[in-house]
């Protein structure tokens, strides 16, 4: 894997680091492909429960690399996107542990992930209205579903930034810490989801993305077959045994 993105993986949690301070961590090709291959090693590895997504130096990412792009470099990986992650995010729990600027793709990055934990001097936004662009590895998509629309409405036509305590206001991130704490933060909060079973957490996430799209009258019956294959396995009963001895589970995945 690249110098250009870090991992490390320990306790069960896998930390990937955009590693381009001279570039204020912007996508390129080999960063994209980093990411990508990361994303696969989280969901394929047993022995991995989460990931957090983070950038070197207190900046997240400021999007793509517009000199790498023009110089014929893609910072897109097929099948997964932009950066490897925004159009397949991992089936496991994924962080996002920002500081400074999230924006533009970097943007799109942080949204792609199921949590986002933000030092307050986090910033916001898609701004590729400016340049004649749009925001289409998912800041369109994504956001209107995460945010009121009117709201991110006005994001993609003024391509302002916002606050990290405005986002987190509109619901948009977690929590936010003092500047430079936000990936001890979200390694805090990677613990507490990595104590749970993995076969619920991931069952819990996969039905809260995909049930935006299923019908009301159709929902249970959607849910039903992960619930019926949680409650059958071996982590349910072991989890309800371990309540009911006072001790902590052990959890084996099946």
């Amino acid at each position: 894997m690249s110098d250009e993105v870090r991992v490390i993986i320990n306790d069960g949690i896998m930390t990937v680091t955009i590693n381009r301070p001279e570039a204020k961590n912007a996508v390129n090709a080999a960063v994209a492909q980093g990411i990508g291959a990361a994303m696969e090693e989280l969901d394929r590895n047993p022995d991995v429960r989460l990931g957090i997504l983070t950038g070197a130096n207190n900046v997240f990412c400021s999007g793509m690399d517009l000199k790498a792009y023009a110089r014929g470099e893609s910072p897109f990986v097929e099948g997964r996107g932009f950066g490897g992650l925004c159009s397949l995010p991992p089936k496991k729990p994924l962080i996002a542990a920002v500081e400074g600027f999230a924006l533009a793709g970097g943007f799109e990055l942080a949204i792609a992930c199921d949590l986002i934990v933000a030092g307050d001097n986090a910033r916001f936004g898609t701004p590729e209205v400016k340049v004649g662009l749009i925001a289409g590895a998912g800041g369109l998509l994504r956001t209107s579903r995460q945010i009121p629309q009117r709201v991110a409405m006005e994001l993609a036509l003024t391509g302002e930034m916002i606050s990290a305590a405005r986002a987190y206001e509109l619901g948009l991130i977690n929590r936010i810490v003092n500047s430079g704490g936000a990936l001890n933060a979200a390694l805090t909060l990677a613990r507490v989801i990595t104590a749970n079973g993995p076969l619920a957490v991931a069952a819990s996430k996969k039905i809260i993305c995909e049930s935006q799209d299923w019908l009301s009258d159709e929902m249970f019956a959607q849910q039903e077959p992960l619930l019926r294959a949680i409650a059958n396995s071996k982590d349910a009963i072991e989890g309800a045994t371990a309540f009911a001895e006072k001790r902590r589970p052990t959890w084996v995945g099946c």
